[in-house]
């Protein structure tokens, strides 16, 4: 099936804790069907020191399952996402507007 989210995408959380908050994807896993968004649902991952690191309490993104995250379109509201075809291409198109995503 194709991607309708993918990374460097502008998306907005549906459910959840960060419910309301905007962040762009920073990576995709379509065999789980989650995503990294940027300083959303993270979670403080403790570090042992090395030698190399100070080590200690790490903030780290976590993923969030890609039923509740909606792409945020040219107006700054949440979308669901389409695929048409534009010279020979198949390309993703916001359905509230339907403006094209990839140029």
């Amino acid at each position: 099936m194709a991607a309708k989210l993918k990374k460097g995408d502008t998306v907005i959380v549906l459910a959840g804790k960060d419910k309301g908050k905007t962040g762009e994807i920073q990576s995709v896993d379509p065999k789980a069907g989650k995503a990294v968004v940027e300083g959303l649902n993270v979670a403080v991952r403790h570090q042992r020191q090395s030698q190399t690191s100070q080590g200690g309490r790490v903030p780290t993104a976590m993923p969030i399952d890609l039923s509740n995250l909606s792409f945020v379109d040219a107006n700054g509201k949440a979308t669901r996402v389409g695929f048409k075809e534009q010279d020979g291409k198949k390309v993703r198109f916001a359905k509230s507007t339907g403006d094209v995503i990839d140029a």
